[in-house]
């Protein structure tokens, strides 16, 4: 079949783009940045791959998506993106729905929210029902699964679990912890949206989806302690309000505020199966909770995770169209430019370069990066939480700390970063492994900010201190070819 992915950089998206493909299907990827999205690992299947750029918060990209489309997925969100992400979410799926009617795709595959059809509705919820109208009203057939909790490597649900655990041993829990839920491994999430295209029988038809496991939220908690082999303590408590709770998790976990506050209003709504028919059409083995997160924890460690939230672009502030002309701005900027002779080979320098950040960790003055990453997190920034994708691996669109990954040209020896952090003004971070005069290589690591106003001139003169401390080691330890760890 030829099938069409909406949001194929995203978390399920670019899971199910690789499921289909080796499943033998025809997948067109629509993305909104075409520059990010990983070709490279399809190359052996590459023949069956169309990649095509398209916003659909703009009729107008959508002109060149193909007609001939026998499924198409909807996968679209904005709720990590910040306010009035209902309004977008509506947008998207009327711009998508035109788009399904006037090209008169077969049949569209839409994974929402699982939710009770007579609850009161937090508004990510109330969105994501919302869209499943719009969808319906286009006249296309519609096949909708409902999922609770997604347990999963880099899923953002797994993901908050993952930090509350390790980091405290003693957690004070809002009553939402009593919240019942069905939470279900992503593996199961794909054998059921692949498993859609041969059963023609689904067509117009809603599907609850969950695991075997009905858990309140602590019992998810509790699970995740049990399979790490933590010992975890729960203090109750009346006072945390939904916003006490969203502050809460932002500051002890990698989320955005805005994702925080959209979780947080959405776990007073219980969300479990009320039907179980889609098991009897798509027959599968479903994995317990704890198979679940000892199946995440594994991919983990073999840094093997192939898609994370915190990649896409809704969970920092980044311009999509930044990446249309990776350029670093020459004019109107402040620059910090310093070379280093390369003291190692050019792949043992590139291989450094690319392990900065992360659990590894910053070449040097890693306690500063750290202090760095606390203050933005207080001022309702991004902090250093996110980490990174792969410990090794870099390329467009990863975040990296408080970074964004714009360029990440490995042949080349050259990565440009992009800063996602509260600053007034934007900032650009570079490595670029050059030749010099001498026939010898050079390390070129520059640092450009373009400040906002008076404020970020101030800013730019009260950091110069610390650069003249930081960036000379880190440069010097990166031209020798020195990890971060």
């Amino acid at each position: 079949m030829k099938v069409l992915i909406t949001g194929a950089n995203g978390y399920i998206g670019l899971r199910l783009t690789m499921a289909l493909l080796e499943a033998g299907h025809e997948v067109v990827a629509v993305v909104r940045d075409s520059a990010r999205f990983p070709s490279a690992n399809f190359n052996s299947i590459a023949s069956r791959l169309t990649v095509v750029k398209a916003d659909f918060l703009d009729e107008a990209s959508l002109s060149n998506l193909p007609d001939n489309i026998d499924a198409a997925y909807y996968l679209i969100h904005s709720m990590g993106g910040g306010g009035h992400f209902a309004e977008r979410e509506k947008r998207c799926a009327s711009n998508f729905a035109k788009a399904a009617e006037k090209s008169g795709w077969g049949r569209i595959i839409y994974l929402g929210g699982l939710v009770g059809e007579d609850a009161e509705l937090s508004e990510h919820l109330k969105s994501r029902r919302k869209v499943e109208e719009i969808l319906r009203e286009s006249g296309v057939p519609l096949t909708v699964l409902r999922a609770s909790i997604i347990v999963g490597s880099g899923s953002a649900s797994f993901e908050i679990i993952r930090d509350l655990c390790e980091k405290l041993p003693a957690m004070v829990t809002p009553r939402w912890v009593h919240t019942l839920c069905q939470p279900i491994a992503i593996r199961n999430v794909l054998g059921y949206l692949s498993g859609l295209l041969d059963k023609q029988e689904t067509m117009g038809r809603t599907y609850d989806i969950g695991g075997p496991d009905v858990m309140t939220y602590r019992e998810l908690l509790e699970g995740y302690s049990k399979v790490r082999g933590l010992r975890r303590f729960f203090i109750p408590t009346p006072l945390l309000t939904p916003r006490l709770s969203s502050g809460w998790l932002f500051l002890m976990t990698a989320t955005s505020f805005p994702l925080a506050r959209a979780l947080v209003d959405s776990l007073t709504n219980e969300t479990i199966c009320k039907e179980h028919s889609i098991r009897q059409i798509i027959p599968l083995e479903l994995l317990t909770y704890q198979e679940a997160v000892e199946l995440a924890l594994a991919r983990i460690a073999q840094n093997h995770v192939p898609s994370s939230w915190m990649d896409a672009l809704a969970a920092g502030t980044l311009d999509p169209r930044l990446f249309d002309a990776v350029k670093v701005p020459e004019h109107g900027v402040y620059l910090d430019s310093r070379s280093f002779p390369l003291k190692a080979p050019v792949l043992k320098v590139v291989d450094a370069i690319w392990s900065i950040g992360g659990a590894n960790g910053w070449p040097s003055m890693n306690w500063a990066w750290k202090l760095r990453g606390m203050m933005d997190k207080a001022f309702g920034g991004i902090g250093t939480r996110r980490g990174r994708r792969s410990p090794t691996e870099l390329r467009s669109g990863d975040a990296l700390d408080f970074w964004r990954v714009l360029l990440a040209d490995r042949e080349g020896g050259r990565l440009i970063l992009y800063a996602e952090m509260k600053l007034p003004g934007e900032a650009w971070l570079e490595f670029a492994v050059e030749p010099a005069t001498d026939g010898k290589f050079i390390l070129r690591q520059t640092a450009t900010f373009r400040p906002q106003g008076l404020s970020g001139r101030l800013y730019w003169f009260s950091v110069l201190p610390f650069h003249s401390l930081l960036f000379p080691k880190m440069g010097a330890l990166l031209a020798e070819g020195r990890r971060t760890r």
